[in-house]
C-alpha cells in the first residue's frame, strides 16, 4: 500500500505542508478504494459499485488531475 501510494500520488505532486500531506492521502485513499480497479478483484475497486450502461460518459479529474473517473450521467 505504501509503494501504491508513493508510485501513484506522490512522486507527482509537490507537498507543501503536513495539513496539505494529509487532504492528498485522504484523497488517494478515497481514489484507491472507490474508483481504481484492482487484479485481484476481477478489475473491481473494493467498494463496488454498479455498472451504468446508458447515458453520455462524465470525465472527472481526481487529485487535480492526476487520475481520472470516468462515469455516465
Amino acid at each position: 500500500m505504501i509503494g501504491s501510494i508513493r508510485r501513484e500520488c506522490l512522486d507527482h505532486v509537490l507537498v507543501f505542508s503536513e495539513r496539505h500531506l494529509r487532504h492528498l492521502l485522504l484523497c488517494c485513499m478515497k481514489y484507491y478504494n472507490g474508483t481504481r480497479t484492482h487484479l485481484s478483484l476481477e478489475k473491481d475497486a473494493p467498494v463496488s459499485r454498479a455498472v451504468d450502461r446508458a447515458g453520455h460518459i462524465l470525465c472527472r479529474p481526481i487529485l487535480g488531475g492526476l487520475h481520472h473517473r470516468y462515469g455516465r450521467i
